[in-house]
């Protein structure tokens, strides 16, 4: 039999973040995030209720889904502050990743769904998929053993123009490129990261290395690191001139060449760089070139590998190379995340229709991820992977995964529950429920 009333949460964070809805629903709130984190199986949203005990309450579930998708700032300030911003106090710089991600949906009543461009079709996959897509900020964190992790802060719902007549007027949201979402997410991140008096780099997929992106985050003081287009339209450094009336010139007379300067055989140089755990040697070149999207003068890097050479360009000309080809390879760790968020924690595929619900549940999603990675920042690997020895088979020297730390948690929180209710009281009644629970969780 479920309760009839809210359980009471086992983790201090579902409290502090639940506080951005009002008392009723964050108390609600704060219990669902406990059912998202025990929820087995396929994570749909029902799932996250009965794991919760809140199977009398699934309505008013559902209302609070939605909730969460219309104050998604709220919440998502009150985990950078209260969970995040501890991970990253030896940090020199605070590094934001961004880029976008599809998840899967089925139905036609599913409200901003749509045919979009799969990024990762497999060998027998489509090239589109049906869905939502996300933009998705990200702080990447260094952990001192498991290395660097991409932490999910706040996501923007990618509708496009065409698909939002099928949206009720009252649900329908304004329409905005990706490019204005990923400018709003870094505005709202840079709004309290800049009160960590450090400063505050971007690393993006080279689609959103355009000005409609660049020039708004130079104006807040940004660096941004991306891809460089192969056809880049290039201009040397203006020479210094004599004073003259009239602004200085900012864009040089002579057309840079990409083609051309990784085509020399003069000018390239060999390093060794840390690049996704591992030195790796490259062979590289680098300048200084203006460029009309940055607004001025970028730093420019050319990587010669085996399949040709690419460019990439930060928008801080000091900028070592070490910083960009590092900065370009942690990137990387944002895809992983999203596959963990798909495959482990269930993002997408909650069931639920409207654009506020499936906003509220993909949030939900990306802040369990970050909490279940900073439940796990300071735990020794040897207790996040307990049941490893069942799987000989399986590598132990393998850092723990996301599943691992997931699975850690759940012992966790199950193991207070078990002690609220034998360590106390010895209610048989409540010992019979709790043995119910444990058991419905396995199955």
């Amino acid at each position: 039999m479920p309760s009839s009333h809210t359980p009471a949460p086992r983790c201090p964070w579902f409290s502090v973040l639940a506080k951005a809805l009002d008392p009723r629903s964050g108390r609600r709130l704060a219990a669902l995030y406990l059912g998202l984190i025990l929820a087995g199986g396929r994570k749909t949203l029902s799932r996250w209720i009965r794991a919760a005990g809140l199977s009398n309450q699934y309505r008013r579930c559902y209302a609070t889904a939605a909730a969460v998708g219309r104050r998604t700032e709220g919440v998502a300030t009150r985990l950078l502050v209260q969970v995040v911003k501890p991970l990253v106090g030896g940090a020199p710089r605070l590094v934001l990743a961004l880029d976008d991600t599809p998840t899967e949906r089925h139905g036609p009543k599913v409200q901003g769904a749509g045919v979009h461009h799969n990024p990762t079709p497999g060998p027998a996959g489509s090239p589109f998929v049906y869905g939502h897509v996300w933009v998705v900020l990200g702080l990447l964190v260094t952990h001192p053993l498991g290395g660097l992790i991409a932490l999910p802060l706040l996501a923007r719902l990618y509708i496009r123009k065409k698909d939002l007549g099928a949206i009720p007027a009252p649900d329908r949201p304004e329409f905005a490129t990706k490019l204005e979402m990923a400018v709003a997410l870094v505005r709202w991140a840079h709004g309290w990261l800049k009160m960590w008096a450090k400063p505050v780099w971007v690393v993006a997929d080279g689609a959103y290395a355009k000005a409609p992106v660049l020039k708004p985050l130079l104006a807040l003081g940004v660096t941004m690191v991306s891809r460089l287009r192969k056809d880049a339209a290039l201009c040397s450094v203006p020479e210094p001139e004599p004073k003259r009336r009239g602004p200085r010139r900012v864009y040089g007379t002579q057309r840079v060449s990409l083609a051309k300067r990784a085509g020399q055989k003069g000018g390239w140089a060999t390093g060794t760089f840390t690049l996704y755990g591992k030195a790796v040697e490259k062979r590289y070149k680098t300048f200084e070139a203006t460029w009309r999207p940055a607004g001025g003068p970028i730093r420019v890097v050319l990587v010669d590998e085996p399949k040709g050479w690419v460019a990439f360009f930060c928008t801080d000309t000091t900028a070592t190379v070490a910083d960009i080809l590092s900065l370009v390879a942690d990137r990387f760790s944002l895809e992983t995340c999203f596959r963990d968020l798909k495959q482990v924690v269930g993002a997408g595929h909650q069931q639920v229709r409207g654009v506020a619900s499936n906003v509220g549940c993909f949030h939900l999603c990306a802040w369990a991820f970050t909490m279940t990675e900073a439940w796990a920042w300071d735990r020794k690997a040897e207790d996040l992977v307990a049941h490893r020895a069942a799987s000989p088979w399986d590598d132990p020297e393998r850092r723990p995964s996301h599943a691992d730390k997931r699975r850690a948690w759940q012992r966790e929180l199950l193991a207070e529950e078990i002690q609220a209710v034998v360590g106390e009281h010895h209610d048989p009644v409540q010992i019979h429920n709790l043995a119910r629970r444990c058991l419905d969780l396995a199955a």
